[in-house]
């Protein structure tokens, strides 16, 4: 039998739930859409059919430098050949935890993970146990393990319309979903639950990320005043907006943040870290610990990615090559009349529509002509401004 696009679909579909362990990776758009990617190599992927695409899903935001990236498969490569994970700490966990303290705004004290969901449950936890008060107030997307309150996003895309499934009513009413930029409704629930909200947790909002100039200085304000801990979600915009996310951007400081996608190029990682005093209750009973926090392999390749972030000019790259690409698309739709626009900050740009049927018609065609995109779309350090002109070429037709 070929073990082509179409029968690694349907394998998926018989044997893992849902039809991927990610759900933003499921394959929708059939059959334009890769149902698997069998292998990346600076910007391109290649699918199960050999098919090439240009790139621009980057696994969903991990893969900052490119896919394959010599020098940090070599770092990976080294420490593999020494181990992965032991029953102690590595060097490469204080190295590391080091390093962030130097380039995060806030990070006194650092802690490994493996996915950026959990290091914000942790920080929720730490927060309470650090305030002593209940409530929590939930701005943007900050994991699946942060899908508490009623109104509150399932995923990137959708909202729940009750209490999310799965979740008591209980658990659900200690939790505020709040849009962004929404000042007033941030202050409404400080006036109801005065005294008693532990903490603000934060994801930007790409579309509109620009607000932050003025929304991050209010929450920074309203938590101090109220004594409550201020958490960062740089989940998405850390090591691309700047190297230091949002914070260093907009020149915020917030009591706790979260990195992971982009730390690693793609190994699985994420590290929330944070003032000392806060972070010290993870040894006075408000326990956080996996077994895979401190894994070898992924720590290897984030000194890696953060000595090349230092050395290199990446950001600037990030900046310059999405403000080509995004700039040539909405010249592309306004041309053409589509009801599509790209918007936000350049290194993490969302495509924006009244009419979400015609944006997935115009992904699948862009798949048709070899190029990967995704509502959020990211450039890499690999895509050059060679590529960026291939892809203009691939997409002109579409």
């Amino acid at each position: 039998m070929k073990k082509d696009n179409k029968y690694w679909f349907n394998q998926l579909e018989k044997y893992v739930a849902g039809g991927s362990s990610t759900g933003s990776k499921r394959a929708t758009l059939q059959p334009e859409e890769p149902s698997v990617i069998v292998k990346g190599e600076g910007c391109r992927v290649y699918d199960a059919n050999k098919k090439e695409y240009i790139d621009f899903r980057n696994g969903l935001g991990p893969i900052t430098l490119g896919y394959n990236y010599k020098e940090v498969n070599s770092a990976i490569k080294r420490q593999l050949n020494k181990g992965i994970v032991y029953g102690h700490p590595t060097p490469l966990e204080a190295e590391v935890a080091k390093m962030f303290t130097k380039i995060i705004p806030c990070a006194e004290s650092v802690r490994f993970l493996k996915t950026g969901g959990e290091a914000l449950a942790a920080c929720i936890k730490l927060s309470r146990a650090y305030t002593n008060k209940k409530h929590v107030i939930q701005i943007g997307y900050n994991g699946w393990i942060n899908t508490l309150s009623e109104g509150a996003k399932l995923n990137p895309r959708d909202e729940s319309t009750g209490v999310p499934l799965g979740i008591t009513e209980e658990l659900s009413q200690l939790h505020h979903t709040v849009s962004w930029n929404d000042e007033q409704t941030v202050k409404q629930l400080y006036e109801t639950y005065k005294g008693d909200i532990a903490a603000i947790v934060v994801a930007a909002d790409y579309e509109e990320i620009e607000k932050g100039q003025t929304f991050y200085p209010f929450l920074r304000n309203i938590t101090k005043k109220n004594k409550s801990v201020l958490v960062f979600d740089e989940i998405v915009t850390g090591f691309r907006i700047a190297l230091g996310g949002v914070s260093e951007y907009f020149n915020v400081v917030p009591d706790l943040t979260v990195f992971a996608k982009g730390i690693a190029n793609g190994m699985p990682l994420s590290c929330f870290c944070g003032k000392k005093e806060i972070m010290n209750f993870v040894t006075k009973g408000a326990t956080i610990s996996s077994t895979y926090g401190g894994e070898a392999l992924s720590l290897a390749a984030c000194k890696q990615v953060i000595k090349i972030y230092q050395k290199e000019p990446v950001i600037n790259h990030l900046w310059e090559m999405g403000e080509k690409l995004f700039g040539a698309l909405n010249r592309l739709f306004e041309e053409k009349n589509y009801d599509i626009q790209v918007k936000g900050f350049p290194p993490c740009a969302i495509f924006v529509t009244r009419d979400q049927s015609f944006l997935q018609e115009f992904f699948k065609r862009a798949y048709a002509n070899g190029v990967s995109l995704y509502n959020v779309s990211y450039v890499n350090y690999s895509h050059k401004e060679k590529d960026i002109d291939e892809v203009i070429k691939r997409l002109s037709d579409c």
